[in-house]
């Protein structure tokens, strides 16, 4: 299972309660004859109503289910623990993002390297664009003049060869900036640079966390 899915094992995990909740309110209830008798229509009840923007759904935070280990430069280290499993993972925002064209607005974008001690999976890197990329369409990841081609779902993306991720992160370590560069579905192309000061810091304490 790749690093967003387990992220978003808590949202769902909340939702399928919200479901049950909703299910047992609607169990049969004994019938009150006063309940069946009809009453006067209001004509402002069926009125359709504006809608507010803060009842959208809100884009998925990364760290709301997670316990902060410490902020080193631009990178935060965390912990959480997804369907009781323990994970650990540096995460960062974009220090700049660019569109073409321009000013198109998309959900939060992240960088993650993570640890999953149950699937043994070490120093997994990938990123969250904001967006649903373009079918069949690689991004990309440049660390100077490093380059790696990432596989993408949705608005998620992975390095696509995975025996050259243990390389990466060591060039990450060295390196100043990450840049990342994607295609949305709809054509419009990004580029996201994240700053690596901090990141060796991060990694270290997610490595002595999750041993």
């Amino acid at each position: 299972m790749k690093t967003t899915a387990l992220f978003r094992i808590c949202v769902i995990a909340l939702a399928v309660s919200a479901f049950n909740a909703s299910a047992f309110a609607q169990q049969k209830k004994p019938v009150n004859p006063t309940d069946q008798q009809k009453k006067p229509v209001n004509p402002t009840d069926q009125q359709k109503k504006p809608v507010n923007p803060t009842d959208q759904t809100k884009p998925v935070n990364p760290t709301d289910k997670a316990v902060s280990l410490g902020q080193f430069g631009e990178w935060g280290a965390y912990r959480a623990t997804p369907g009781g499993k323990k994970i650990c993972f540096a995460l960062s925002k974009p220090a700049s993002v660019t569109s073409e064209p321009a000013g198109r607005s998309r959900d939060p974008s992240y960088a993650f390297v993570s640890i999953r001690p149950a699937e043994k999976v070490k120093n997994e890197v990938s990123v969250i664009v904001g967006y649903p990329q373009k079918p069949g369409h690689e991004a990309i990841i440049a660390i100077g003049s490093a380059t790696y081609s990432m596989y993408t779902k949705n608005d998620s993306a992975w390095v696509k060869n995975t025996a050259e991720e243990a390389q990466m992160v060591e060039t990450m370590r060295k390196g100043s900036d990450l840049v990342v560069k994607s295609e949305s579905a709809h054509g419009i192309k990004t580029t996201d640079t994240y700053s690596l000061k901090g990141i060796a810091q991060a990694l270290d304490k997610v490595a002595e966390e999750c041993k």
